[in-house]
C-alpha cells in the first residue's frame, strides 16, 4: 500500500508526528509535547499546500481517508488528555491561591494579636 505520491507521503508524516504527540500526552511529557507541536504544525501547512496542488486517484484518496481518520482520532485523544491536564492545573492554581489567601489571613491576624497585646500593660495580661 506505498505510494509515491507526496501528499500521502506528508500525510503519513503527519500520522508519525500526531503518533508522537499522543504518546508524549499520555506518558505526560507536557512540555516535549508542546516543542513536538511546533513539527506537527509545520507537517500540517506542508499537506495543505500539497493537497490543494496535487490531484489523488482513487487508491490514493482512500489512502488519504485513512490516514486523516487516524490522525483525527489521536488528536481527539491528545486534546482529551491536555483538557484533563488543563483541569488539573487549574485546580492546583485554585488550591494554591486560597492557601495564599489563608496565609496571609493568618500573618494578618497573627499582627493585629500582637499589636494588642503590646497595647496590654505586661501585669494585666492573662
Amino acid at each position: 500500500m506505498t505510494s509515491g505520491s507526496p501528499v500521502i507521503e506528508q500525510y503519513r508524516q503527519l500520522l508519525e508526528v500526531s503518533t508522537q504527540m499522543l504518546g508524549l500526552a499520555r506518558e505526560q511529557q507536557w512540555e516535549a509535547l508542546v516543542q513536538c507541536e511546533a513539527g506537527y504544525l509545520v507537517s500540517l501547512q506542508r499537506v495543505k499546500s500539497l493537497d490543494r496542488e496535487q490531484s489523488l486517484n482513487g487508491s490514493e484518496r482512500e489512502q488519504k481517508r485513512d490516514l486523516l481518520e487516524r490522525i483525527l482520532e489521536q488528536d481527539a485523544e491528545t486534546r482529551r488528555m491536555l483538557e484533563s491536564r488543563r483541569e488539573e492545573l487549574s485546580h492546583l492554581i485554585g488550591s494554591s491561591r486560597r492557601q495564599q489567601a489563608l496565609g496571609q489571613a493568618y500573618q494578618a491576624g497573627r499582627g493585629s494579636i500582637a499589636s494588642r497585646l503590646r497595647a496590654v500593660p505586661t501585669d494585666e495580661r492573662p
